[in-house]
């Protein structure tokens, strides 16, 4: 229901381990707004290498201690899950994870932990292999997908976003030489890519060069590109997989303030992360409302975005 709260999770280390959570329609200058949460399954000293890898139905994939856990911070609930035997397997060749995601299957009532690894040929060209596990059946499988070529197209390791049941990454398409969004869709089993909207250098000569993110605002498709000048275009796809509806919303400008948005508030404002540190919002009109930093440590903080439940995992 539209009721449940939408949340940002902030894991703020390594200086002062802690972990913060806040409903993203609130004011970030508003301290009773947050709230603590404790991965008490990890321990504190290790918050620095959790990676957030996925969000689902108000579960969060994530990535501590060379293991994947499944954890819901409105309860605490959390799940250790089993390692993939597929990498061990493919002792011929040195595949590199670039990729996981987190979605639910309505289809099987069953949430699925996808994995893409790649085995560069050259410098532009690659072998991409793709791996599900079913929380359901505690059992990892290989995905047919020999006809793709993917690499990243930024550094680490790229976390999907889940959306319209499929879940959805940016990366560097080999075949075509261009960034793409690859959908992977969980009931079907199947791929698609949606092209970008536009080459951002034609709008603007500040973005030739420009850094790209994907992200999903008010449940729309969103591309954020970062140009030379700290100007960041947000544009949303109006109509899913309809590429003709991708749409220039607002262009964030501000000298000081560089903003990667995350999420939008019932207000229409959008809420981001910048200097990896903090968070920021800025009005439809881009312009910057507020924004505060969490840590003068120079590690980036870890950010997702959740809506509170108290769903259990499958068993």
């Amino acid at each position: 229901p539209s009721t449940r709260t939408h949340r940002l999770i902030f894991i703020v280390a390594p200086s002062s381990p802690q972990i913060r959570s806040i409903d993203f329609n609130a004011s970030l200058y508003d301290d009773s707004a947050w709230a603590a949460l404790n991965l008490n399954f990890l321990r504190p000293n290790t918050y620095h290498n959790v990676q957030i890898l996925g969000s689902c139905r108000g579960f969060l994939l994530l990535n501590g201690c060379q293991s994947l856990w499944a954890w819901n911070p409105s309860t605490g609930v959390y799940k250790k899950l089993s390692s993939s035997p597929i990498g061990s397997n493919l002792m011929r060749s040195v595949f590199y994870t670039f990729l996981y995601g987190f979605g639910y299957d309505s289809s099987t009532d069953d949430y699925l932990v996808v994995k893409a690894s790649y085995s560069p040929i050259s410098r532009y060209n690659a072998t991409t292999r793709f791996e599900f596990l079913s929380l359901r059946a505690n059992a990892w499988t290989d995905i047919e997908a020999a006809h793709l070529s993917y690499m990243n197209s930024s550094q680490g390791i790229g976390a999907g976003l889940f959306l319209n049941g499929a879940i959805h990454w940016l990366v560097f398409c080999c075949d075509v030489s261009l960034d793409v969004v690859v959908a992977f869709d969980l009931t079907e089993r199947s791929f698609s890519e949606i092209p970008l909207p536009v080459d951002f250098s034609e709008e603007d000569d500040d973005f030739d060069s420009c850094e790209l993110g994907l992200g999903v605002l008010g449940e729309l498709l969103s591309i954020s590109a970062v140009g030379r000048n700290h100007s960041v275009q947000v544009w949303v796809m109006k109509e899913y997989k309809v590429h003709s509806s991708w749409t220039k919303t607002i262009v964030v400008s501000s000298e000081n303030i560089l903003l990667f948005p995350l999420c939008s508030t019932k207000g229409g404002d959008i809420v981001g992360t910048y200097g990896g540190t903090g968070l920021a919002k800025c009005n439809d009109k881009g312009q910057v409302q507020e924004h505060r930093s969490y840590s003068n440590h120079p590690y980036p903080s870890q950010v997702a975005v959740y809506i509170e439940s108290l769903l259990s995992l499958p068993m």
